[in-house]
């Protein structure tokens, strides 16, 4: 109903009804929950009562939602299908563990949760069994779903939530923020696809006599162009992607109902003249000029980025010529978490944002932040430094998300 408000209502980017979802990019993992939200959202979005029936049926069409079979999943951090961020999981897994296990912090832990350990794993760690992770869940599931499902008093003790929260994100997330192999091979291919969309909208817009207004743009000639996706997700997902762009609190796990949206804005001028034509958002990831089978399994996972033929969206931004950075002028990404704007730290620089709003970073600096950790080759770098150590050398600086 929110994205309705906005979208609809508001910025009128959307149509009121519709008579078909090929404007509409639908896309979940294979796990019950993330597509049962993703398809209550839509229902919220466009519910029975705006949806036009086909003259020839009477019905509505089925909307098409894709998936991807487990070893072409890129909407999660895929550990059990790439080795080597399996490898670098373990590792960033086994330091917070060795950071957290003796802290004052976990003690207190075992002061709340000990008791309701199992006799073989008696006290609270990360690695314990369950995780504490695995407690986190239980506790913030039992919250989420009533009375009936609720743990005794002390579960929801607010320090020990908090404290919960904080060393789950270090251990789940730290590396995304840390080491630039990690946030390639967890979360690249995703963040990959959704620049490469917003390129490839910005390229068509540039080169089209007409400008962008609320009815749908072509996005090659393989067919129509999609305004709106939605993917349903995890919560790996969005700490995953809000980590690898510099711009997660560490402190707090996402909670229930959590979600991202990532909008394409292009400055308003003399020639936009409709209602939310200065706004294009590009929510989720599908590649452009593609048919439907490379559309759910883009070039992150086979494709070099920097192929010709392919348009710009997947060529890296030092290999841009001046001719091929000027069709992103004038373009503005916006993420939202929550509702609240996020602000990347390489968008803070002069020059990369608009001006007076840390928070619309230009296209180009987005796109120069995204590709310095898009995978080449997801699979084959899936691959690769099986043997080499996971953590970075001791007394070696981060590699810090969220910079060109």
């Amino acid at each position: 109903m929110r994205l309705r408000k906005l979208y609809v209502d508001r910025l009128g980017f959307l149509p009121e009804t519709i008579s078909s979802t090929d404007d509409f990019y639908l896309r979940s993992t294979n796990v019950p929950r993330a597509l049962e939200s993703m398809h209550q959202a839509f229902q919220a979005l466009y519910p029975p009562s705006t949806r036009e029936a086909d003259p020839k049926t009477g019905k509505f069409p089925v909307p098409t939602v894709l998936t991807r079979g487990p070893g072409d999943e890129t909407l999660y951090p895929n550990d059990g299908n790439c080795r080597r961020f399996a490898a670098l999981s373990r590792a960033f897994a086994q330091r917070a563990a060795d950071r957290w296990n003796t802290s004052e912090e976990m003690e207190y832990l075992n002061k709340v949760y000990g008791k309701w350990m199992p006799a073989n794993s008696p006290r609270v760690a990360v690695d314990s069994r369950p995780r504490l992770s695995g407690i986190m869940d239980t506790v913030n599931a039992s919250l989420a779903h009533g009375p009936e499902t609720r743990l005794p008093q002390e579960f929801y003790d607010h320090k020990a939530r908090k404290l919960l929260e904080r060393i789950a994100s270090d251990e789940w997330f730290a590396g995304f923020n840390e080491s630039r192999e990690y946030r390639m091979l967890g979360i690249g291919g995703l963040l990959g696809d959704i620049v490469e969309r917003m390129v490839s909208r910005a390229e068509h817009t540039h080169s089209s006599s007409h400008p962008v207004n609320t009815e749908s743009a072509t996005s090659g000639p393989s067919g129509p162009g999609i305004k709106f996706g939605l993917s349903g997700c995890h919560d790996t997902t969005l700490a995953g992607m809000l980590s690898s762009l510099g711009a997660y609190d560490s402190s707090s796990w996402p909670p229930f109902t959590s979600h991202i949206a990532i909008e394409l804005f292009r400055k308003a001028d003399s020639s936009s003249s409709s209602p939310g034509a200065d706004q294009i958002p590009a929510v989720t990831p599908t590649p452009a000029n593609r048919g439907w089978w490379e559309s759910m399994f883009p070039g992150s996972a086979g494709r070099n980025k920097n192929s010709p033929g392919s348009g710009i969206g997947r060529k890296s931004s030092e290999y841009l010529t001046q001719s091929e950075k000027s069709k992103l002028d004038g373009y503005y990404v916006r993420m939202r978490y929550n509702d609240e704007p996020v602000t990347i730290p390489g968008c803070k620089t002069p020059g990369n944002h608009l001006e007076g709003d840390e928070s619309f970073c230009t296209l180009s600096a987005f796109k120069s932040i995204v590709d310095k950790f898009t995978p080449q080759d997801w699979k084959q770098q899936c691959r690769m430094n099986l043997g080499q150590p996971a953590m970075p050398p001791s007394g070696s600086e981060p590699e810090w998300a969220g910079h060109p």
